[in-house]
C-alpha cells in the first residue's frame, strides 16, 4: 500500500495541530520527498519466544533509512486515525515517513495481538524494548540508526529502552512521560482513580479488539472524516487524557478481567505504599544508565500525570550525551499528538542523519510562561533568578507574607456509609480557602512549590489535597497546580529534600497522632505562570475531591481515604512560592 500524502506546516500539506518549534530557527531539515508504504502485523520475536506485533510505515522506495520506534499498549492500527483520544500518541506517520524515516508502531506484550501478558511498565517490558530496538536495527529497510518517539505511554517505553542501553539506540524524545508508575498512579498515597480506573478499562477493552474492527471500512471512513481540515483543526485544543478521565461509559463496557483487573487491584488494594511491586516499575534509580541524547518536555497543565516526571528525570539523567527540555503552555500538547513535529525532525535529523539543523543552538532548557509572551531560555533548573517566598495561611482566610495574628481554621471530611441524608447547616465546611489581596503588579512564578502545613486531625489518617488557583477580577478561578498527600505517608527524606521541594519516599506507614499538631511538607507539582496585576492567589484545601464541585486538575480525582475527621489548619502553615525576581 502506497500514498504520496505528507503532513506539515507548509502550503499543500495536511496541517499539523499544535506548536511545532520552541522558537529556534532551523536549517537543513529533511523535506517530504518519499511516497509511503505500510506493512501490517509484522511479527517481532522477543528473547523469551513471545512475539510482538507492529505496523511498519516506511518509504516506498527501496533503501535503508533511520528508524523511529513507537511502542505502547494502545492499538497500533489506529495511531494514524486522527481522533482526539488519549491513546493516539505515536506521532504522524505521514510527517516522518515522507521525510525519510521508517515509523515502526508496535504493541507491548499482551495488547492488540502481541503475545504474552501485559505488565504495565515492569522489568519484562524494559527487556522487550531492548529487543524491539535491536530488531528494528537489523531489518532490510533500516540503516541501523534507531530513535524512539511518541508521548505519554510511548514516552515511558522510550526511557525503558534507554535504561537497557540497546547498542543501536541513538536518541529519544520522551515528551510527557511517566518514569515512575507510583508517582502517576498514586499521588503520595492517594490513588488517582479518576484516571487510572478508566485507563485500565480502556486498554483492556481495546486489547480485545481485532483487525475486524481496527482495519474496517468504518474506521477508514472515520479516518477520512477526522483528518479533513475543518474537523481536524477543531482538535487543536483537545486533551485526550482529560477525556479518558471523563469517559464513565468505559466502566460499563466489557473487558477481559486478566490482567487488567489484576493490575487495578494491585494498585488500588494490594500495594498502598512503595514496595517491590512498585520498584519493578520505577525507572528513576536506573536513569544514570542512560547515555543517549534525551529530549524531555511537557505542558504545564499536565499536573496530575506527566509533569512531575519531567523534573525528576531531568535531575537524574546525569550521563546522557545531551539533555534538552521544552516546557509548553496551554494546548502545547493536543490529541492526536502532532505538536513539536518540526522540533522532532530537527532533533532526529541531527542525531540519526548527522545533519546540522540548529537543534542544539542556545540554552538547552526552553519554556513558555503561561499568561506571558514568547519562549524563554535558561541554562539551569531550577532557575537561578527565583526566590522562594513564604505566604502564611492566615486565620482570617488571607494568604499573605504576614501571619499577623496566630490562629487556626477547621474543616470537616466525612467518610461514606454514614446514613445521613444531607449536610447540616451547623457542619464545618468541607474545604478551606486562603486568598491573597489583589496583586499590585504581575507576579511570575517558575519552579518547585511546597506547602508546609501545621495541622491536627481527629482520625488516625486523612488526606490533604491542595490546589493553587489564579483568580481574576471577576472571581473566576483557574486551577494552576496541586499537591497531594496521604497523612500516614508523611515521612520526609530530609537528605534528598530541598527548600521548596520535599522528597517523600512513601514507604513508611505511620498513623496520625489524634489531636496532636503535626507538621507536613507537601510537594506541590512544579509549575510556571504569570499572575497578572489585579488577580489574586488562592490556595484551596480539602481531603476528598470526589465531588465534581471540588477543583481537580484534568478532572483527575482520587480514591477517598475514607475516614471521617475534623482537620484544623494553623496559621503557622506556609505556602512557599518560587517568585521570579
Amino acid at each position: 500500500m502506497t500514498n504520496l500524502q505528507s503532513s506539515g506546516i507548509d502550503p499543500g500539506q495536511r496541517r499539523l495541530n499544535g506548536p511545532q518549534t520552541t522558537g529556534r530557527e532551523y536549517r537543513n531539515l529533511s523535506q517530504p520527498t518519499y511516497a509511503m508504504a505500510q506493512d501490517d502485523d509484522v511479527t517481532i520475536p522477543m528473547r523469551d519466544g513471545i512475539t510482538l506485533l507492529a505496523d511498519v510505515h516506511r518509504p516506498a522506495e527501496p533503501g535503508r533509512y533511520p528508524v523511529l520506534v513507537a511502542a505502547s499498549p494502545y492499538p497500533r492500527q489506529i495511531q494514524n486515525l486522527g481522533a482526539p483520544a488519549g491513546f493516539i500518541e505515536a506521532g504522524a506517520s505521514d510527517f516522518f515517513v515522507p521525510r525519510g524515516y521508517v515509523h515502526v508502531i508496535a504493541n507491548c506484550r499482551g495488547t492488540s495481538g502481541s503475545g504474552g501478558t501485559f505488565g504495565f511498565f515492569d522489568g519484562q517490558e524494559r527487556r522487550d524494548m531492548y529487543d524491539l530496538v535491536e530488531w528494528a536495527a537489523q531489518q532490510s529497510w533500516s540503516n541501523s540508526n534507531v530513535g524512539m518517539i511518541g508521548i505519554s505511554y510511548f514516552a515511558g517505553t522510550q526511557m525503558e529502552a534507554a535504561v537497557e542501553r540497546p547498542p543501536h539506540l541513538k536518541a529519544i524524545m520522551p515528551i510527557a512521560g511517566t518514569f515512575d508508575l507510583y508517582e502517576s498512579a498514586t499521588h503520595h498515597g492517594l490513588m488517582s482513580s479518576g484516571f487510572l480506573t478508566p485507563f485500565l478499562f480502556m486498554i483492556g477493552m481495546t486489547s480485545g479488539q481485532t483487525n475486524k474492527l481496527w482495519r474496517s471500512k468504518l474506521l477508514d471512513a472515520m479516518r477520512a472524516l477526522l483528518l479533513s481540515p475543518g474537523i481536524h483543526k477543531k482538535f487543536e485544543s483537545a486533551n485526550g487524557e482529560a477525556a479518558i478521565a471523563g469517559l464513565k461509559v468505559l466502566l460499563k463496557l466489557h473487558h477481559d478481567p486478566h490482567p487488567w483487573d489484576d493490575l487495578w487491584r494491585a494498585i488500588a488494594v494490594e500495594h498502598p505504599f512503595r514496595d517491590a511491586w512498585w520498584e519493578d516499575r520505577n525507572l528513576l534509580p536506573l536513569l544514570d544508565r542512560v547515555e543517549v541524547p534525551v529530549y524531555l518536555g511537557c505542558d504545564w497543565q499536565n499536573v496530575p500525570l506527566h509533569l512531575p516526571h519531567t523534573f525528576t528525570a531531568y535531575e537524574r539523567l546525569r550521563n546522557s550525551k545531551h539533555l534538552q527540555v521544552a516546557m509548553m503552555g496551554v494546548h502545547g500538547l493536543a490529541w492526536p499528538w502532532e505538536s513539536l513535529h518540526i522540533e522532532a525532525i530537527a532533533w532526529f535529523d541531527h542525531w540519526l542523519k548527522g545533519q546540522d539543523t540548529g537543534i542544539l543552538d542556545g540554552p538547552h532548557f526552553r519554556y513558555l510562561l503561561p499568561e506571558a509572551e514568547g519562549w524563554r531560555t535558561t541554562d539551569a533548573w531550577p532557575i537561578r533568578e527565583t526566590v522562594h517566598q513564604a505566604y502564611a495561611l492566615r486565620a482570617d482566610g488571607g494568604l499573605s507574607k504576614d501571619e499577623e495574628q496566630a490562629g487556626s481554621r477547621t474543616y470537616m471530611n466525612l467518610g461514606g456509609g454514614l446514613n445521613r441524608p444531607r449536610p447540616s447547616e451547623t457542619d464545618p465546611p468541607a474545604f478551606l480557602q486562603w486568598t491573597s489581596p489583589a496583586l499590585p503588579h504581575d507576579l511570575d512564578l517558575v519552579g518547585p512549590i511546597e506547602l508546609r502545613l501545621d495541622a491536627t486531625c481527629t482520625a488516625p489518617d486523612t488526606a490533604f489535597i491542595a490546589v493553587l488557583q489564579d483568580v481574576d477580577e471577576n472571581g473566576n478561578a483557574i486551577s494552576v497546580t496541586a499537591g497531594y498527600l496521604r497523612a500516614s505517608l508523611r515521612d520526609v527524606d530530609e537528605a534528598a529534600s530541598k527548600n521548596g521541594a520535599p522528597f517523600l519516599p512513601c514507604r513508611i506507614f505511620e498513623p496520625v497522632p489524634i489531636g496532636e499538631k503535626v507538621s507536613y511538607r507537601i510537594p506541590v507539582v512544579t509549575n510556571a505562570r504569570r499572575f497578572r496585576a489585579g488577580h489574586q492567589l488562592r490556595l484551596y484545601l480539602t481531603t476528598d475531591d470526589q465531588n465534581t464541585d471540588r477543583p481537580a486538575l484534568l478532572e483527575f480525582r482520587h480514591a477517598s481515604v475514607g475516614t471521617s475527621s475534623l482537620n484544623t489548619i494553623f496559621s503557622s502553615s506556609r505556602l512557599l512560592l518560587p517568585v521570579l525576581v
